[in-house]
Order: C-alpha cells, then sequence, then structure tokens
C-alpha cells in the first residue's frame, strides 16, 4: 500500500533541500574565490560571499539540528526529564556550538596572514559567526514589533 498525504515518506533531497542548496551555493562562491584573484573587486566579492552563504549554511544547519531556550529562530524544545547538566547543554547547545566553532576559526585566523587568500576569507567568516551568535543571542532577550520570530 502506498503511502498518502502527510505520512508520505520524503526522499533525502526533500528533507535537506534548503541545506542542499545552500552548500552548492557556498561550494559555487569558494570555487570562483579559489580560481580569481583576490586582488581584483571580483575576486574579493567573491571571498566575501564565501564567508556570507557560509554563515547561511551554519544558520540553516544549527538552528534545524540544536536548540537555544528562548530564541524563536531554534528548533522545539525538548522534554524536560533530563539531567540539569544534560539540560544545560541542550538547552544552550546552539550558543555552545557557535562559541566553540567561533573560536576555533578566530584562533585559525590568527595564526594566518590577514592579507593572503585563506586569511581574508576567514576574517570575514569569524565576522559572520560574530554576527550570527549576536543574533542567537538578541533573539533571546529582545523583541522586534510585526516579527514572526518575536511572538
Amino acid at each position: 500500500m502506498a503511502a498518502t498525504g502527510k505520512h508520505r515518506r520524503q526522499g533525502f533531497v526533500q528533507q535537506h533541500g534548503l541545506s542542499i542548496g545552500v552548500a552548492a551555493i557556498v561550494l559555487a562562491w569558494l570555487t570562483l574565490y579559489l580560481r580569481w584573484d583576490e586582488h581584483t573587486h571580483l575576486g574579493a566579492f567573491f571571498g566575501n560571499a564565501t564567508a556570507d552563504w557560509l554563515g547561511t549554511l551554519i544558520i540553516v544547519i544549527a538552528t534545524k539540528h540544536l536548540y537555544e531556550i528562548g530564541s524563536a529562530e531554534s528548533r522545539r524544545p525538548h522534554p524536560a526529564s533530563r539531567a540539569p547538566l544534560v539540560r544545560f547543554l541542550i538547552d544552550h547547545s546552539l550558543t555552545i556550538v557557535l562559541v566553540v566553532t567561533l573560536v576555533m576559526w578566530s584562533v585559525g585566523y590568527a595564526r594566518m596572514d590577514p592579507n593572503g587568500k585563506a586569511g581574508q576569507v576567514v576574517g570575514n567568516i569569524v565576522s559572520e559567526w560574530t554576527q550570527v551568535l549576536g543574533l542567537v543571542v538578541m533573539t533571546k532577550y529582545l523583541r522586534e514589533t510585526g516579527s514572526k520570530e518575536s511572538r
């Protein structure tokens, strides 16, 4: 018997289409950046676009799998029947992952030539990660009238 309506099993592409699409865009920008001279306007643009779209990818993936208590952008809360430390780690998993990866990107950036090809992109990624982390934290405490996420 074939599954119908809402109970039909979705394929991998249907379940992860947004992640796949954004990842493809990141790869396209990265490919263009690697083939272009970073000292040209287009080359610099491709580097910025790579970092920006990587930030978009982390938002799509992280908010799908992680949780931040009080943030409207993160996924639904988990059951409350867990040990206090586990609940804390789950309740703040989005922020924890963003902080840990931001530290990793920052350490990598600190060891690079900021004017080198990789340094330019990684510097933009550090900036993007800081922005994403800031938005996650701000959405926990601040509201915007008329925003679906602020309800």
